[in-house]
């Protein structure tokens, strides 16, 4: 399974020694080292976190980093999409090298 998730603060709180100016970048900062953490295959890009495995494991993880986040405002913003495919792992970079293999079949045309 793979699910991509953004999660982010809003509302006034911040950590204790952050001060009001706590930016959301140290939030998202706080999320990733959750899942980094986990050691399970994760990639972030500039709109969202990617992790696969199991149902469980993934869902454990996204809930680390959204109580993480939780700590720089009195309201926190998810956004999660999944890809449920039982018994196939590898996918957080296998359906990227389909994707470009078939690009490249498509420009040696």
């Amino acid at each position: 399974m793979l699910v991509a998730f953004s999660v982010a603060p809003s509302g006034g709180a911040s950590p204790a020694g952050e001060g009001d100016g706590a930016s959301v970048h140290d939030a998202v900062a706080a999320a990733v080292e959750v899942v980094r953490a986990s050691g399970l295959p994760n990639s972030t890009d500039s709109m969202f976190t990617t992790i696969e495995g199991e149902w469980d494991e993934v869902f454990d993880v996204v809930k680390r980093a959204t109580e993480a986040v939780g700590a720089y405002g009195s309201r926190v913003s998810l956004v999660l999409k999944a890809d449920i495919r039982p018994g196939h792992t590898g996918e957080l970079t296998g359906k990227v090298e389909r994707l470009e293999a078939a690009l490249e079949r498509r420009t040696g045309e």
